[in-house]
């Protein structure tokens, strides 16, 4: 009898303000199952609504990948007539989960980034990445049409000429290059990726959220064309701010020299 592995699926652990959701399919680089799109939105809509999270931090199991992307076994029964519809439905919701999350997200990228798993990334608010990372698109080498949909997120990184190289060749291209395109904000040494990712996270963590969530939500709002930018809900934010008790935190504890406590509130 074949001994089975652990069972694919997404890990969320939740400590000092930071929830860390984990993408565990190791025997297959972190592919995501159907399963598994279907569990990611679910964590970061619990992680969005719990008042102890103030960040969210999206990492691989292990140091090989960050995720090989969909699982390619899976596609002969979901990639086909109308399971495919359904099934492009769950990377929807989950790519749909990150960009609306309010909260500050993070992608720790070490190794393997393809495929989905690089649409996962570049739906994050900041990626930090391992020197030994390797990023890929393979849609063309494998006869897969890419969703237009999944493309938006790439382009509020990259060029339209970066986008097209990484879709027309469908080759890996490694950490230094993915940087100079944009789609990494950050590499560190592969050992010091984890620490480095805690340690932006932690520093993120410690600011007020309610600033934090008004320059997301003005950041993503303005990043699009004018015309869909909605100033008087990113107004109402901002005011929020200012009307906040950690606004009078804030100002204490810099006039008296020392670490604010931010609540939210």
């Amino acid at each position: 009898m074949t001994e089975q592995g652990p069972r694919p699926q997404i890990h969320c652990a939740i400590a000092d303000g930071i929830a860390v959701l984990t993408i565990a399919n190791r025997s297959r680089m972190n592919a995501l199952t159907a399963a598994m799109w279907q569990q990611l939105p679910e964590h970061i809509h619990q992680a969005d609504q719990n008042p102890e999270v103030r960040v969210v931090l999206v990492r691989g199991d292990g140091e090989r990948a960050f995720s090989a992307g969909a699982d390619i076994s899976e596609f002969e029964l979901n990639r086909q007539g109308k399971a495919a519809t359904a099934y492009n439905d769950l990377n929807h919701r989950a790519f749909d989960a990150i960009l609306t999350c309010a909260k500050p997200t993070i992608a720790m990228v070490q190794g393997f980034c393809l495929g989905g798993g690089l649409a996962i990334a570049a739906c994050c608010d900041l990626r930090i990445a391992g020197a030994c990372a390797r990023f890929a698109i393979p849609a063309a080498k494998l006869g897969i049409g890419y969703d237009p949909r999944w493309l938006r997120s790439l382009l509020r990184l990259a060029s339209p000429a970066s986008v097209k190289e990484i879709l027309f060749t469908g080759r890996r291209f490694d950490v230094e290059e993915a940087h100079a395109m944009g789609l990494v904000n950050r590499i560190v040494p592969s050992a010091e990726l984890e620490g480095s990712a805690r340690a932006l996270a932690a520093e993120i963590s410690a600011n007020a959220p309610l600033t934090i969530r008004a320059a997301k939500a003005s950041i993503d709002q303005l990043s699009q064309p004018a015309e869909t930018a909605d100033i008087g809900a990113l107004d109402n934010l901002v005011a929020a701010c200012f009307s906040s008790d950690d606004y009078v935190e804030g100002r204490r504890a810099f006039l008296e020299k020392r670490t604010p406590r931010f609540r939210g509130q």
